[in-house]
């Protein structure tokens, strides 16, 4: 690509890329700033509790003079969701991918090594090695080429037993440890990039909608069928599999097994603890990004379904084809140069207003409905009543997740019901609710038969529950309860 075409191409990330413009932003680093903070523990914040810190944070810098305008957080907060660096679900607010890439820019500038040359060199030739031996259609060139690895693999083997352990040097070391964070923190921007792809998808479809000429049958009949539609797409498939990776428990429980033995020896030390700790919830974190990702899927699936259906399409179809006939009456009027004041014996027809609910008849008093006969005053008190008491939620919910992890220590994976048998429930419904809570919260195994549970509610009544099948192992737990997100 020459000159031209590079400029042409930059120019336009320059004007379209949300990346670009949050980097260049006049508040850039405070921007920056709010949201590493903001997301260095959770991937998803209540929308509330980000407006709160937000509002925090700005009072604090205009008292130090490096915030100027008075605006209020959450009107911020919109902002930069319209700007694409955060997205607003369900009351929950997350990065959005073009944030993750500048967070990921501004690190490297700061975090940039010329020692990771030789990790990086051979991260590559091991690639170029198995990708040479997929893609080969010759048995006896890919035979080759595995017969090579089995040599140095069994070259290794030997040199083992004959007691011969080569061992990395410190240097060596501090390049690998770092290079697997570097591509461990790559991949919850994937999961970003997946997002986006989705709902551009959904936009695309929906325009493409607006602007055909078909009728409503037509839509339904080449859209409904095509129902994982989403799915079938580069970012969608690729997440296929990935998802299927990450759901072969011989693997997943391989790679928290040897991620633990990295972090429990010394060369963690060059890591920072916020490092360490984004190594330790790896796999948490990669399977609650990947539920999202199903769940916005999933959502989207449903949104495009009912839009097809309520024919929303065709009435913005319509409005569009109205507005832009309208425009061209306008452009003749004005070229042929109609004075657009003079007045006309033209008659909109409209009538009198209709009424269509019995409460649009009449105003309402504002005391129409207020009685005050019968209540009497009452003194305010410190001391909580027994009804108070007993109407409070007595079940907490991290001491059952830490019974439920020892008891898992000591027996081995058990699903709720077994659970249950050994600590059988005194506290009825909300006890049963807290262990559903704590088997979703460490994204616990769900199995498609159901099982039953017996429950003890307060009054001493035997029910049996029925509920989905989960099972429960002691090494999905952190080491600290208090890390759970309950």
């Amino acid at each position: 690509m020459n000159f031209q075409g590079l400029q042409a191409k930059y120019r336009r990330l320059f004007q379209e890329s949300a990346a670009w413009a949050l980097l260049r932003a006049a508040n850039a680093p405070v921007i920056l700033a709010f949201i590493a903070d903001l997301f260095s523990d959770e991937s998803e914040v209540p929308f509330g509790r980000a407006r709160i810190a937000l509002d925090a944070e700005l009072e604090r810098c205009r008292e130090l003079g490096i915030w100027e305008t008075e605006s209020n957080a959450a009107s911020y907060l919109n902002q930069w969701i319209r700007a694409g660096w955060l997205r607003e679900m369900d009351d929950q607010l997350t990065k959005t991918d073009a944030s993750e890439v500048a967070l990921r820019f501004c690190q490297n500038l700061d975090q940039r090594s010329t020692g990771t040359t030789a990790s990086h060199l051979r991260i590559v030739q091991e690639a170029v090695r198995d990708f040479a031996v997929a893609i080969s259609s010759n048995p006896e060139e890919r035979i080759t080429l595995l017969e090579q690895r089995k040599a140095e693999l069994q070259g290794e083997i030997d040199a083992l037993k004959a007691g011969v352990v080569i061992e990395l040097s410190e240097p060596q070391q501090r390049e690998r440890i770092r290079e697997i964070y570097q591509l461990a923190s790559v991949l919850t921007g994937d999961f970003r990039r997946v997002e986006d792809e989705i709902r551009g998808l959904d936009q695309d479809i929906r325009v493409q909608m607006i602007e055909g000429d078909a009728k409503r049958g037509d839509i339904l009949l080449s859209v409904m069928e095509k129902e994982n539609l989403l799915a079938t797409t580069d970012a969608g498939s690729a997440f296929e599999g990935f998802f299927q990776l990450l759901c072969d428990q011989n693997r997943s429980t391989e790679f928290k097994d040897q991620l633990r033995s990295i972090l429990s020896r010394p060369v963690v030390e060059q890591l920072s603890p916020q490092q360490q700790q984004f190594l330790s919830k790896l796999m948490r974190e990669l399977s609650s990004e990947s539920e999202r990702v199903f769940h916005i899927r999933r959502r989207t699936e449903e949104s495009l379904r009912a839009y097809i259906e309520s024919g929303a399409a065709l009435e913005n179809r319509a409005v569009d084809q109205l507005l832009t006939q309208l425009e061209r009456i306008g452009v003749e009027l004005k070229e042929a140069g109609t004075d657009t004041k003079i007045a006309t014996a033209l008659s909109l027809p409209v009538g009198s207003i209709k009424i269509t609910s019995p409460d649009t008849m009449r105003l309402k008093e504002p005391d129409e409905k207020l009685d005050t006969t019968g209540i009497e005053e009452q003194v305010n008190t410190r001391t909580p009543s027994d009804l108070m008491l007993d109407c409070l939620d007595m079940v907490q919910v991290k001491e059952v997740a830490f019974k439920a992890r020892e008891t898992l220590q000591q027996h081995g994976p058990m699903t709720i019901a077994s659970l249950t048998k050994i600590h059988p429930m005194q506290s009825g419904l909300e006890e049963l609710v807290a262990y559903l809570r704590v088997a979703r919260s460490i994204n616990a195994t769900t199995l498609e038969e159901k099982e039953s549970v017996d429950v003890l509610d307060k009054q001493g009544v035997q029910l049996k529950a029925s509920i989905p099948k989960y099972v429960l192992s002691a090494d999905l737990f952190p080491d600290n309860i208090e890390e759970l997100v309950i």
